[in-house]
C-alpha cells in the first residue's frame, strides 16, 4: 500500500484518508449563514516566522511561484526577488517593479519550516531575458526526449509564468519542471497556444492530479476584444504533451441590455488554481478584481466531470484574493488569502461541504503595514496542521515606504 497525495492506493482500490481520520466535521452543522457572518476571530494556534528577508530586496508573490513538501519531508518555497531601495514610493510601485522583472528563486527547509537554509537558494527563472537563448537552460525545449513526469510523486514540481510578463498581450506561457524535489530543473518549455491570443501560467498545485494520472494546470488568456481575462485549464499525462482542456468562465458575461462595451462588465477573473478533492470533485479558486489594492475577492468554480466543464459554486469572502486552497485529510477545505483592507494581514475560511459554503473568517495576522501583501500558498504539513507562506510588510517595521520591507513570511495553524 502506498500513499499518493491524500489518498491510499491499495489492491482494493482507492480509500479516502478521511475514512480513518480523527476530528472529521460533525454530521450536524451550524446554520452556514449564521456561521459565515460572525465577527472575524483571531486564530489562537498561530505561530509566525520569516522564510527570507533582505533590506534591499522586494520579495513577493509565492502564490504564482510555489510551495511544496517533497518526498524526503523537506519544504521548498519559491518566490520572486527584485533589487529595491526603500527610499521612496516609486521604489515599491508595482508598475516600476515590473520593469525590473526580477528572478524566481527556491529555498529549502529540512525542519518542517522552522528554519530556511540560505545556502539552498537556487535561481529557477530570470525574468530579465532578452531573447530565446537567455531562457534558463538555453533555447526552449519540449521535454519529449526526457522520461515522463510522475505527477503522483511528491518530487514532481511545476513552476510557470508568462513572457514578457504575466497577462501581456501575446504572452507566451513558460514551464519548468523538477522530478527530484527541486534539486534540478528541466530546461524551459513553452506551452502550445492552440490559437489563443496570449497565455500565462502560474505554477501548479500539488493537489491537481486526477486518479488516472492526468495533471491539470490553470492558466489565463487575454485578448483586446475580451471583456475580461479568461481562465482556462490545460492537462497532461506525461508533462511533455500539454493540451487545452476547458475554459473555466464564460467568454462574455450574459446581458439582456448590452451586446458589448457595458460599463458594468465584470472585472478580470484570473489566477485559476485547480484543486482536486477526495473522490474527484474539482475546485478552482479565482481572483475577481475591481481594484487590486482592496476590492478583490475569491470565487470558487467546480467541475464534476474531470475538469471538462466548470460552473460557479461560491464566493469565499467579501475581500481578499488570490486565495489558495488546501484539501485537508479530514475532508475539510481551507482557503487562505491576503486581506488588503485595514487591518491588513492574512486570513482564512474553512468549508465543510466541498466549497459550497464557507465558515466564519479567521485572522492569522493583522499587523500589515499596507495593502501590499498576500499571495499565499498553503499545504498540510502533518495531519490537522497547515503552513502558509506569503509576502508581508509590517506596520512595526522601522522602514516605512507604503509599509515595511516586503519579505516572505510563514504561519502555521490548526483550523
Amino acid at each position: 500500500m502506498i500513499e499518493r497525495r491524500g489518498v491510499l492506493i491499495s489492491g482494493l482500490g482507492v480509500t479516502a484518508l478521511a475514512s480513518c481520520a480523527t476530528g472529521a466535521p460533525a454530521t450536524r452543522r451550524a446554520d452556514p449563514l449564521k456561521t459565515q457572518f460572525q465577527r472575524p476571530q483571531l486564530d489562537e494556534t498561530v505561530k509566525h516566522g520569516v522564510v527570507y528577508r533582505n533590506e534591499r530586496e522586494f520579495c513577493g508573490w509565492p502564490f504564482y511561484c510555489g510551495f511544496w513538501k517533497t518526498a524526503d519531508g523537506s519544504l521548498l518555497a519559491s518566490f520572486k526577488r527584485i533589487p529595491t531601495e526603500y527610499n521612496a514610493y516609486n521604489d515599491v510601485d508595482h508598475n516600476n517593479l515590473t520593469r525590473h522583472r526580477g528572478k524566481l528563486w527556491t529555498i529549502r527547509s529540512t525542519d518542517n519550516g522552522q528554519s530556511w537554509d540560505p545556502n539552498s537558494f537556487q535561481e529557477v527563472f530570470d525574468m530579465n531575458y532578452r531573447e530565446g537563448s537567455d531562457l534558463p537552460g538555453g533555447h526552449a525545449a519540449d521535454w519529449s526526449d526526457l522520461p515522463p513526469l510522475d505527477f503522483f510523486s511528491r518530487d514532481t514540481l511545476l513552476m510557470g509564468g508568462g513572457l514578457p510578463r504575466l497577462f501581456a498581450p501575446g504572452a507566451e506561457a513558460w514551464l519548468r519542471a523538477s522530478a527530484d524535489g527541486g534539486r534540478t530543473w528541466r530546461r524551459t518549455m513553452f506551452l502550445p497556444k492552440y490559437s489563443l491570443p496570449s497565455l500565462t501560467a502560474f505554477g501548479s498545485s500539488m493537489y491537481a492530479t486526477r486518479e488516472d494520472g492526468v495533471h491539470l494546470l490553470g492558466l489565463n488568456t487575454t485578448s483586446p476584444e475580451a471583456m475580461s481575462p479568461r481562465p482556462l485549464v490545460y492537462s497532461s499525462m506525461d508533462g511533455a504533451d500539454w493540451r487545452f482542456l476547458s475554459f473555466v468562465t464564460p467568454e462574455k458575461p450574459p446581458s439582456a441590455f448590452y451586446k458589448g462595451g457595458s460599463p458594468f462588465a465584470p472585472a478580470p477573473h484570473f489566477y485559476p488554481r485547480v484543486t482536486i478533492l477526495q473522490g474527484g470533485h474539482m475546485l478552482a479558486s479565482l481572483r475577481y478584481q475591481r481594484d487590486p489594492r482592496n476590492v478583490i475577492w475569491t470565487e470558487i468554480y467546480e467541475s464534476k466531470d474531470g475538469g471538462r466543464t466548470w460552473s460557479f459554486l461560491s464566493r469565499v469572502n467579501d475581500w481578499g484574493a488570490p486565495g489558495d486552497l488546501v484539501p485537508m485529510r479530514d475532508g475539510r477545505v481551507v482557503c487562505v488569502y491576503g486581506y488588503r483592507i485595514e487591518p491588513q494581514g492574512i486570513r482564512y475560511r474553512v468549508s465543510e461541504d466541498k466549497g459550497r459554503t464557507w465558515g466564519k473568517e479567521m485572522i492569522l495576522r493583522d499587523d500589515g503595514g499596507s495593502w501590499d501583501l498576500g499571495y499565499p500558498r498553503v499545504i498540510e504539513t502533518e495531519p490537522g496542521k497547515l503552513m502558509t507562506i506569503y509576502y508581508m510588510n509590517l506596520k512595526s517595521d522601522p522602514v516605512q515606504v507604503n509599509g515595511g520591507v516586503r519579505h516572505i513570511a510563514w504561519t502555521t495553524f490548526r483550523p
